[in-house]
């Protein structure tokens, strides 16, 4: 099974993560393909607009697989498509951990009604790298509510904080993702990928940094830790963690 479908319609990818019965849950053969697929859209002059989303309305993602090994934790936020074509991403259902730092590497993003976001790190012993980004584009406090006391926002207040561009209907947000993405192929590319290019490199930096490093160091630390060990055996037991602080 392809863990990651691509439908090209005329200058639209649409591009889906594929795994339902795990709720799209994001492995590493997963990443590597979405990364080829984005790769290979960046570089095709007839795509104009990419759209991310997932099979199914249960998920869009329930975030990394906890079955893969600790590695990787390191790429769903570096899957490496950061295009200067615009790219939109579609979500029904639970928005998780990972699934909510993919969403936010799109540059607009629609959701259904029954839309849930959650990022449950903190209680998994683990940091992920979606901090910086969220205190960018939402308020402070509601990015530690989300980040902090792991509280889950449903769609409406998602949009209400700017989390979310719009709230459709469910199981309507590949086809709002749609009408948005003809309009952006109306529009000049050129123009478009210079404007990605002063929010991406300019106002929200987001490419290799010393401080990007520092981070990456910090999360060596983490994963290597016994509180990430244990976080992610009690996840996967559905039982309450034993932190010790090391």
């Amino acid at each position: 099974m392809e863990l990651v479908t691509v439908t090209d319609e005329g200058p639209i990818r649409i591009v889906a993560l594929n795994n339902p019965a795990k709720g799209n849950a994001i492995s590493k053969p997963m990443a590597e393909q979405l990364q080829r697929v984005m790769q290979d859209f960046e570089q095709r002059a007839d795509l104009r607009c990419a759209i991310i989303t997932a099979t199914g309305t249960r998920a869009f993602t329930f975030g990394a697989d906890v079955a893969d090994p600790p590695e990787l934790w390191r790429c769903i936020p570096t899957v490496g498509y950061r295009p200067l074509k615009p790219v939109i991403c579609a979500v029904e259902g639970w928005c998780v951990g990972g699934g909510i730092v993919l969403a936010m590497m799109c540059d607009l993003m629609v959701c259904g009604a029954g839309a849930k976001f959650y990022y449950p790190e903190a209680k998994l012993g683990l940091t992920g790298g979606m901090i910086a980004g969220l205190v960018s584009r939402i308020p402070h406090k509601i990015a530690m509510e989300i980040a902090l006391l792991c509280r889950t926002i449903d769609a409406q207040r998602a949009e209400r904080v700017g989390l979310v561009n719009e709230v459709v209907p469910e199981g309507e947000a590949l086809a709002k993702a749609k009408e948005w993405a003809v309009e952006l192929c109306g529009m000049a590319p050129m123009v478009l990928g210079e404007i990605k290019r002063m929010v991406t490199e300019e106002i929200i930096p987001r490419g290799p940094s010393e401080q990007m490093a520092i981070h990456g160091q910090r999360m060596a630390a983490i994963r290597n830790s016994a509180d990430f060990v244990e976080g992610k055996a009690a996840f996967r037991e559905k039982r309450a963690p034993k932190f010790e602080g090391r």
